[in-house]
């Protein structure tokens, strides 16, 4: 990885908040969208007209470099592809059935379960921080939990939503550090938000035609008819949160320690949190916010 050797014009620490700052408007408009369609719908159409918007370009500065995948990186694209579409079917349906500031604190945890990959797969030791660190997380997660206990089954479901959200994100990052070593940004983002794409708008599609009346957690998605205000939000978080929010960060990969974009994006949750607060007047529970609390301090010193 060229975490330290790697040059550019812009600041990578520049890029990276102006990523943040776009992925943090996606909870926003995800709610706005969802006022009209299912959440399936949603994580579908946000990868899907991405990847038409980006396809030009790609297929037409990236040709040859396509061409030069190897067996190996194209399987690897694939399966951060899958990872995404998992996250983003998991979150996008967890912000349909908890808060905003529960879904958000829970999704963060990815780098937590960064650490476990890295202890069970690749052999790598936690050190007391990062022992110490998911158990403020694990604490910060049962608060969120007890606090949505008394709001339904569908607020805990949301929650585990989360937490899956946040687990199939630490696949697609863990592959996508190994992936951007050689290959360019865009290289990169078309062809696993293509996969993810495909996988998603599959699903959608089935759901609809063999799921009867299914609603839980966005399944039987419908993909159209929508009002054209819907249209401008799922534009919105294609452009914003994916195009420059997410290909912002798989960037920095290739500029900055891990570590580093790891702490930097828990500014992402609190930014989250107070654009839904202004915009949505979701204003957050107290266990919400303790727990949200607990598991931002964990992802900090698990961080360093």
């Amino acid at each position: 990885m060229k975490s330290t050797t790697s040059s550019s014009f812009v600041p990578p620490a520049l890029v990276l908040a102006i990523g943040i700052l776009a992925v943090s408007m996606a909870s926003t408009l995800i709610r706005l969208a969802q006022a009209d369609i299912d959440s399936l719908s949603v994580a579908a159409w946000r990868v899907t007209l991405a990847s038409l918007i980006l396809a030009p370009f790609a297929l037409t500065l990236r040709r040859e470099e396509f061409r030069s995948f190897t067996r190996r990186e194209w399987t690897l694209a694939i399966a951060a592809g899958l990872f995404l579409a998992i996250h983003f079917a998991a979150w996008i349906s967890s912000l349909a059935l908890t808060s905003v500031v529960a879904s958000l604190a829970l999704v963060s945890t990815s780098p937590l379960f960064v650490g476990i990959i890295g202890y069970f797969f690749l052999g790598e030791r936690f050190s007391r921080s990062m022992v110490l660190g998911m158990l403020l997380a694990m604490v910060g997660s049962v608060a969120i939990g007890a606090g949505d206990a008394g709001g339904g089954t569908h607020h805990l479901l949301g929650d585990g939503l989360a937490l899956l959200g946040g687990l199939a994100a630490a696949g697609y990052f863990t592959l996508g550090q190994r992936l951007r070593e050689r290959l360019s940004l865009l290289g990169y983002v078309f062809p696993v938000y293509a996969t993810a794409a495909v996988v998603l708008m599959a699903v959608s599609l089935a759901s609809y035609l063999f799921v009867e009346g299914g609603t839980l957690a966005g399944f039987g998605a419908r993909l159209s008819g929508y009002a054209p205000v819907t249209w401008l939000w799922l534009l919105l978080l294609a452009i914003f949160p994916q195009i420059i929010g997410h290909s912002s960060l798989n960037w920095a990969l290739r500029h900055l320690p891990a570590a580093y974009i790891s702490l930097s994006v828990l500014a992402e949750p609190v930014s989250s949190t107070l654009i839904a607060w202004v915009v949505l007047q979701e204003s957050p529970t107290w266990s919400a916010l303790l727990g949200g609390i607990l598991i931002l301090l964990g992802l900090f010193v698990a961080g360093r």
